[in-house]
């Protein structure tokens, strides 16, 4: 028995707006399109079961995604494509069966940007003559793809290389291609040279881009520019106030333009630009920095001048207390040296102002109160005060005092007591505080806690690794000593320290202290849940493993249907455990857990054992199922193939489900099944009576003697047969391996006028350059004579028998349009193929000779008794200008309405001797394979 299960093919087809579709060397296809155009690329595939989709992109790095997903679409569309978007685009096909099947084209974007003239002028000493040559350089650039062809024209004349002694032109950088010219060297000014100079920009009319020019006037005047800035520098501001800058042009010309730019890359949101004034409403400090106006006019560099605006400000404010530093000992004692020191971070750093208090009253410096200040340079904003000679009379409450010089922003003052009870930190952790052991998920304090007087900081950090704190920093400080962790997780386990910071405290060596956290967490298993399908009778174990658990030791374990438990048991040095099944049984099928448990709770392994049957899997590979049935039903041949159908009890039927599209009530029927299914084997069954033209949705169901298994759904719908050879598919068209030579696919914006000019189409049926059509190619190596053949999907009109005859024989419209216009015009020649008759096939149209340079419409009846094709052929003339075209090819069950007036012949019963116009549909069935 043949075997319908196949591995994967794809093939990628093309529609939208493509300029052209080209094989390069090593069978590369690119795919040309214009910028802001719809990108339109399907992915056909065949194979069964029916291969799974799916569309990426890269584009000379692996990193470049497509818009960072994958499309999981047969066609891929982009709409108004830009071109960053261009680069290689893959369609991988799978189904399980041997490896995916890849391709890919690649898509390149066509673009032209207008172009920019820039110019630059040099002065150069000559040698051995005492004169000075100005020579102006203008540069054409423009961003573009293809790569641009540059003209130059002054006034009314086109400029090349050597019509102009005082006139050179260079290729431009970076590109081989010749006769391009970008850069337009006008060597020791002359009048004549003052002129308006046009950069025309080419890319030759691909894809429709039309040229691009720019005009720029070289004149006497013509100079780089220069501006002022009517500010000072820096701007020293508030907080809250209004900042104006005011930028103006001293010269250029042309008139430069005007542009500000800040120091942090983008202007402030609320900041408001108006020609070269920028006004910044309610400065903050984040907004303080460097503003930078520039001016620019294309003629030479751009001027650029800047300002700083400094706002000012005060925060940060932090004191420690450092005991005499020549004794070895970290409390304050009558009779040594202490030093206050006390920082403030202040803007700008030089109006910082500090003064000191003592119990609320200033306090000067004298031999025993010494006040300093650091150098701003060295550390900024730091003041200290240091007591020689402790006295009793000395303890009390030191205050220092930032301002800054000009007032205007509030003052910072820090209070710093000193007294008998003035002491060191020291840290301690809480007995029952270490090791700590929490469960995931709690909020667990970590304490440390602090003695001393003033209390300084608390740093915390991890002791273990140099990993982030749960905040994401790698300290974090804490006021009170604890560490606060909300919702603890097991990457949190470890050694954690706290450390006292020098600020606001002494100014010693750090206390430090650890505290121990562990996380325990339940039993971490696999599988998390897994469905087996059995059927009656058989054997099958089912595995729970253990992954990760903490703690790891005294693991148990319980094996449960439903709620019945069944077996139980502790894992020991094992980390899985198994349940047999000898032989199922009814009561056997349902859910079974593994429930593995520790202290921290428990994890769970979960088995659904079902007897239900796999869903059935719709064959897609005939191209077209469909036939005729009776004028105003159709027919569909459904087929499909059944998944892993030894996997289960025997399929005894099938339920059909089918109902119109739109409706809610549902048909339904057995398909009942003799013997056991085959992995692969393809199952049929004839659905008649559908309605013209309704779709209908289509459920299978698998029934065993468990019940009804997985169902599937497809849509059946009445398609008429038209093609007008958009995609590379052709409508499953083939070409006669007996002809001469064969169709090409084209289109006007692509083909090749002038190698064989006064022939062939500008466009296809409808006007489009961009739309396809098949034609004949009658250059050489052709000869007078040779024929090409383009054969039809085959179409299937029998009802039952695919190779029985049809009682009556029923009329179809075929029809297309044609375009023969050439001096050498060959013949065109349409013919009838049965299948299951011998002889030659039966001419039903025919046309010989030049008919003018436009698309006409043929339409014509045909009577085939038995499934048949239709067969397209072209004759080469007598010489080269003798293309044929054919477009819009339909056909159509009943007699053409609205027959062209000309003489053409039709084939048909003596009952009825006339011609048919041909509509764009189609109500056959394809019986044809893909070539």
């Amino acid at each position: 028995m043949t075997s319908y299960i196949s591995p994967p093919t794809v093939r990628i087809i093309h529609s939208g707006h493509a300029c052209n579709v080209e094989e390069e060397r090593y069978t590369e296809r690119v795919y040309t399109i214009r910028e802001g155009e719809t990108l339109e690329l399907a992915c056909l595939v065949s194979g069964h079961p029916r291969p799974q989709i799916r569309w990426t992109k890269t584009a000379g790095s692996a990193s470049d995604r497509f818009q960072d997903s994958s499309v999981f679409n047969e066609t891929l569309r982009i709409t108004r494509i830009q071109r960053l978007q261009g680069g290689r685009y893959y369609c991988k096909a799978e189904n399980g069966l041997g490896s995916p099947a890849i391709k890919s084209i690649r898509v390149d974007v066509y673009y032209l940007d207008d172009p920019i003239v820039t110019v630059h002028q040099s002065i150069g000493e000559a040698k051995e003559q005492f004169y000075y040559e100005r020579t102006v350089f203008l540069r054409c650039m423009a961003n573009s793809n293809p790569p641009v062809r540059y003209s130059w024209r002054r006034g009314q004349e086109f400029l090349s290389q050597g019509s102009d002694k005082g006139v050179e032109i260079y290729e431009p950088f970076f590109t081989q291609l010749q006769g391009e010219t970008k850069i337009l060297k006008l060597k020791n000014l002359r009048p004549q040279d003052y002129a308006n100079y046009s950069c025309i920009a080419s890319v030759r009319n691909v894809c429709g881009i039309t040229n691009k020019n720019v005009l720029f006037k070289l004149s006497n005047k013509t100079a780089s520019p220069t501006i002022k800035l009517l500010v000072e520098d820096p701007i020293v501001v508030n907080p809250g106030q209004t900042v104006t800058l005011v930028c103006v042009t001293s010269g250029g010309d042309p008139t430069p333009t005007l542009t500000w730019v800040h120091s942090a890359d983008e202007l402030p949101k609320k900041s408001v630009l108006n020609g070269g004034t920028l006004t910044l409403p309610a400065i903050s400090i984040e907004e303080a920095g460097v503003y930078s106006c520039v001016a620019s006019n294309n003629v030479g560099n751009p001027a650029k001048k800047s300002t700083t605006i400094v706002v000012r400000g005060l925060k940060k404010g932090r004191f420690w207390i450092t005991p005499d530093p020549y004794h070895n000992d970290d409390n304050i004692q009558i009779g040594r040296e202490v030093k206050i020191s006390c920082q403030v971070e202040a803007t700008p750093p030089e109006e910082l102002l500090f003064s000191w208090l003592k119990n609320g009253r200033p306090l000067r410096s004298s031999e025993r109160m010494v006040i300093t200040h650091t150098d701003p340079e060295v550390q900024p904003g730091t003041t200290n005060l240091d007591i020689i000679d402790l006295k009793f009379t000395d303890f009390g409450t030191y205050t220092c005092v930032a301002v800054l010089k000009n007032g205007g922003i509030p003052e910072i003052s820090i209070d710093v007591n000193i007294s008998s009870t003035t002491v060191p930190p020291e840290l301690t952790v809480p007995r029952d505080k270490s090791p700590l052991v929490v469960q995931e998920g709690d909020t667990v304090e970590l304490q440390c806690l602090v003695s001393g007087k003033p209390k300084p900081i608390i740093l915390w950090s991890r002791a273990d690794k140099e990993v982030p704190m749960p905040d994401g920093g790698l300290q974090t400080e804490s006021y009170d000593g604890a560490l606060r962790i909300v919702n603890v997780s097991r990457e949190m386990t470890g050694t954690y320290r706290c450390a006292t910071s020098q600020y606001n405290g002494f100014n010693v060596k750090p206390r430090e202290a650890l505290v121990e956290l562990t996380v325990q967490y339940p039993p971490a298993v696999e599988p998390l849940f897994t469905e087996i399908r059995q059927g009656l009778g058989r054997a099958f174990t089912l595995n729970c493993r253990m992954l990760r658990a903490h703690p790891s030791k005294v693991l148990k374990y319980e094996w449960k249907l439903g709620t019945r438990l069944l077996t139980m048991g502790q894992l020991d040095q094992r980390d899985e455990t198994d349940y047999h099944v000898r032989a199922l049984n009814r009561e056997g099928y349902g859910e079974y857990t593994c429930e593995v448990t520790n202290e921290a709770g428990a994890g769970a392994c979960r088995f659904l054992v079902t007897g239900r049957a796999y869903a059935p899997e719709f064959y897609y590979d005939t191209y077209s199922a469909l036939w005729q049935n009776r004028p105003r039903v159709y027919g569909f041949k459904l087929q499909w193939t059944q998944q892993n159908p030894l996997s289960v009890d025997r399929i005894v039927a099938y339920r059909l489900g089918i109902k119109q599209t739109g409706q809610s009530r549902w048909w339904e029927q057995e398909i009942p099944m003799e013997g056991a299914i085959a992995k692969g084997e393809l199952i049929t069954h004839n659905l008649t009576e559908l309605i013209k033209p309704e779709a209908y949705l289509v459920r299978l169901t698998p029934i065993t003697r468990f019940g009804e298994g997985d169902s599937t759904d497809r849509t059946i719908r009445y398609r008429e047969f038209q093609c007008s050879f958009e995609d590379e598919a052709v409508c499953m068209f083939t070409q006669d391996k007996r002809d001469d030579f064969d169709w090409t696919r084209h289109s006007a914006a692509t083909r090749d006028t002038k190698y064989t000019p006064n022939t062939g189409p500008s466009s296809d049926r409808v006007g489009s350059k961009q739309g396809f059509y098949m034609y004949i190619e009658t250059s050489r190596p052709r000869l007078e004579g040779e024929k090409a053949r383009l054969l039809t999907p085959t179409f299937n009109v029998a009802p039952k028998s695919p190779y029985g005859t049809v009682t009556s024989s029923p009329t179809y419209c075929f029809g297309f349009y044609y375009h023969m216009y050439g001096k050498h015009i060959g013949a065109l020649n349409a013919y009838l193929r049965q299948k299951g008759q011998s002889g030659a096939d039966s001419s039903v149209w025919t046309l010989v000779g030049n008919q003018g340079d436009r698309w006409k419409q043929a339409k014509v009846n045909i009577h085939p008794t038995a499934s048949f094709q239709l067969v397209l052929e072209g004759i080469r003339g007598p010489g080269i200008e003798g293309d044929i075209a054919i477009d819009d090819v339909t056909i159509e069950e009943g007699e053409c309405k609205d027959p062209p007036h000309n003489n053409l012949r039709s084939l048909s019963p003596p009952t009825a001797h006339h011609i048919c116009q041909f509509l764009v549909t189609l109500t056959l069935v394809f019986v044809g394979h893909q070539r």
